[in-house]
Formats: C-alpha cells, structure tokens, sequence
C-alpha cells in the first residue's frame, strides 16, 4: 500500500467510524483515477466491514475526457443496505460535511463465469433481480463533489447507503428508459428526469462497474447491489428532511436522514 494513499484513506475512515467532519482533504488530492482507487483501495482494506454492493456515478466533461472515463464506482456497505419496510426508513449523515439523496434503479447482482460484459445487453445477463430505490450520498468532507471526480472516488465514491424499494418486473428491463422519475425533498421537486439521460443506462452502469472490478482484482459477489446512477440529479439534503421519488408505473420510496451520531 502506497503510505500516502494508506494515510488519506485513514482520516476519511476515522472520520466516518466517528461521524466526525474534515475541514480539509487530508492530503494532496489525487489527479487521475489510479491513484483515487488506490485510496479507496487501502480504505477498504482498513474497514473490518462486509461490502453489500457499490454504487456508481457518472463523470461530466471536462472530467470525462481528462481522466480517460465516464463513470465512477465506491462501494455500498452492507449494514447500510435496508430494505424498505413500514414507517420512513432513516439514514445518518455527516452534518457539516455533504450530503444528497438520488433516485436510482437499483441491480443486484447474478455473475456469470465469463469475461465481463462489453454492453448493457450482455449486462443484463450478469443481473437477477432489479428495484427502484434511492442512494445517500454523503462525506465527512465538504467539498467532495467540488474537487471533482477523483476526490469522491478516494472518499468511497460518497456513499452513505442504499434504501432498496419494489421490484422491477423481467419483462419491463428493457424500457426503464421510458420510465420517469421524479424526486422531491421536504414536498419540494427537485428534479424529473428518465434513464435515457444516463449514458447507456442502468445496465450500462453494472458493465462498467463489473470491468471496474475485475481490473482492480476484486471478484464480483451474488447479491452485491448496484445502486446504478442518478437519474434525476444529485440533490443535496440536511439532517431532518425526508426525500420521495416517484417511478411512473412502478411506485414510490421514501427516506429521511438525520444526523449521525457523534458519541
């Protein structure tokens, strides 16, 4: 492990172990995607915490082109993975740091003993089972998504969590891009939006991650979720407020968030 990469890695794990904020990156920021996956790598290696899934986000331009991809990947603990129940799920957050809530489809996980898939139709192939649900998207650390693509990256992708909602029927996999999707927070819309917007689309997304994976040498699990993209933005979100999206034809998923605990 790189000790550069091991010490960044550090302060964001001590921090999220203790729901403490970081006034400042802990280090010098990584420039390319290499060195952001080496951190997240040595973070992982750090935590005794079972991974549950990952979810995946998309890279703008000029990002895009200057780093070589259009997406990036962090991983999704599993205790922090909830089905959705009675009542209004809740999710703790960094209070002070960053915080969003995003509408995504989200795939779990079926692999295959084959190459990774080059397509979202071979994807397809690689998933068993698709729901609606909602990432929390948070980080001790302010300014993760204003420093670009590779300071998320080395924060664990700013993941906080997954809330996984009803499921999506086989026959209808193939026109989630028809599907629109609206999320509101506190009764306000945010955002309205379908997965046509999302480069090649939710299993667009599991190809990308499964390549991802396999050329940072980590062996794809079943039932690992894919929390797939952001379909309708990235909205920021505090501690108190409820968030709702509206999949047209499918349903609805609802959380709140709430500060995490300091103690």
């Amino acid at each position: 492990m790189n000790s550069a990469a091991g010490d960044i890695a550090r302060a964001f794990v001590d921090a999220r172990r203790n729901w403490k904020t970081l006034a400042a990156y802990p280090g010098r920021r990584p420039t390319d995607l290499a060195g952001a996956y080496a951190i997240q790598d040595a973070a992982l290696e750090q935590w005794d915490r079972a991974i549950g899934g990952w979810k995946v986000g998309k890279i703008n331009p000029p990002a895009r082109d200057e780093l070589g991809a259009n997406r990036l990947i962090g991983p999704a603990f599993a205790d922090t993975i909830k089905p959705e129940a009675e009542g209004l799920a809740e999710f703790p957050i960094f209070s002070g740091g960053f915080a969003a809530m995003e509408a995504e489809f989200m795939l779990r996980l079926a692999p295959r003993e084959a190459a990774p898939p080059t397509s979202p139709e071979q994807a397809m192939d690689w998933v068993d089972e698709v729901r609606i649900g909602l990432e929390v998207a948070s980080s001790p650390y302010a300014a993760i998504n204003r420093d670009g693509p590779c300071v998320t990256v080395s924060d664990h992708g700013n993941n906080a969590g997954l809330l996984l909602g009803r499921l999506v029927d086989r026959a209808d996999w193939s026109r989630l891009d028809e599907v629109g999707v609206t999320l509101a927070i506190d009764g306000e819309e945010k955002g309205r939006a379908t997965t046509a917007t999302m480069l090649d689309g939710p299993f667009g997304a599991a190809a990308f991650l499964l390549r991802n994976l396999v050329e940072r040498g980590i062996d794809p699990q079943a039932g690992w979720w894919i929390s797939s993209g952001a379909i309708t933005g990235v909205h920021e979100i505090a501690a108190g407020q409820h968030a709702i999206a509206v999949f047209d034809g499918i349903g609805e998923i609802a959380a709140r968030v709430i500060a995490g605990d300091r103690d």
